[in-house]
């Protein structure tokens, strides 16, 4: 298996497991409600924290994929040339981003563990999420790193609208 079939794997598992822990909690929490005329205590915070496993989990594949929201309506003004020193640019960018809020999440996660700040209702610990958040965007980092430098990954990739 390669590296790359694993990085799949593991951000697709993570992110789809979540996902399905919200529909199940979703679930049970609107039958409870009008079933039993009773929620499931914190599912509000429940799904706000998989929400955030769910965006920050499928960030590295949106990247891998090139599934990102893009403006190309001005690359048929410049030379094929041009446009590969453009998008190896911009995957330099969006590296650079990506690896400065990783930093900055995992700070503040750190900061965060050491008062130990919780959920409100469920006392859930918040510095897992957040450095999780910046482990996952310093993954998201390195796929654009990697982008950057072997512009072949970002051709071969590339979907154009389609889906996985």
């Amino acid at each position: 298996m390669t590296l790359k079939r694993i990085f799949e794997t593991v951000c697709g598992t993570l992110a789809g497991l979540a996902l399905l822990g919200i529909m199940v909690l979703t679930f049970f929490d609107v039958s409870g409600r009008k079933i039993w005329s009773h929620s499931i205590p914190g599912s509000l915070e429940l799904t706000e924290l998989l929400m955030v496993v769910v965006i920050f989990g499928a960030l590295p594949l949106v990247s891998l994929k090139g599934e990102h929201v893009v403006f190309d309506s001005l690359d048929v003004l410049f030379p094929h040339w041009l446009q590969k020193i453009q998008q190896g640019l911009i995957h330099l960018a969006c590296a650079a981003l990506l690896f400065g809020l990783a930093y900055l999440m995992w700070k503040t996660g750190a900061d965060i563990a050491a008062t130990g700040e919780t959920t409100a209702q469920l006392k859930i610990a918040k510095a897992p999420f957040i450095q999780g958040m910046g482990v996952l965007c310093g993954l998201t980092g390195l796929v654009h790193m990697a982008k950057a430098f072997w512009p072949s990954l970002s051709a071969e990739e590339s979907s154009e609208g389609g889906t996985l």
